[in-house]
């Protein structure tokens, strides 16, 4: 089932290089007492999460705090490794945290999974963003299969 607006994230552990390692993140204690933005994508260095999806949330964190939002994460179906060598390149810094979802637990539990097996790449995530409050979903903005318009930083910053 799809989580919705409304709904509590559920507890998962995501995984988070850092300079002294790997670090495992539980989303109750990641979300507790902010408001923060999660968008997700099918993968790290791939075309339009490389050329659009990141960039955009990197070049504006600074406008989504402006907003009153604490954190911005993006989250896909990676490792730690990757996610943070695509971060490095994508210069995400500490405006985006950078949250692998390895194997795909999270991503089941909030039931935006989807099929890459023709491209090869496996269980991946849908593409989307969310706004978080507490641990609490308060949007939720799923694109459809291709598409790229209303997880992007642009529509996000119009909704909040």
């Amino acid at each position: 089932m799809t989580i919705k607006v409304g709904d509590k994230l559920p507890e998962a552990s995501l995984r988070l290089k850092t300079d002294s390692g790997i670090t495992e993140v539980k989303t109750p204690d990641f979300f507790k007492g902010k408001k923060a933005v999660l968008f997700a994508l099918p993968g790290a260095f791939t075309p339009t999460c490389s050329a659009k999806h990141l960039p955009g949330f990197v070049q504006k964190a600074g406008e989504l705090k402006a907003k009153g939002v604490d954190t911005i994460a993006c989250l896909s179906v990676n490792d730690a490794f990757v996610m943070d060598a695509w971060g490095k390149q994508q210069s995400a810094g500490d405006n985006v945290v950078m949250l692998a979802d390895g194997n795909a637990d999270f991503t089941k539990k909030v039931g935006l999974q989807m099929d890459g097996s023709k491209f090869g790449m496996g269980e991946r995530s849908q593409r989307y963003a969310m706004l978080i409050d507490d641990g609490v979903v308060k949007q939720l903005f799923v694109e459809a299969p291709g598409a790229f318009e209303v997880s992007s930083v642009e529509h996000m910053l119009k909704n909040l």
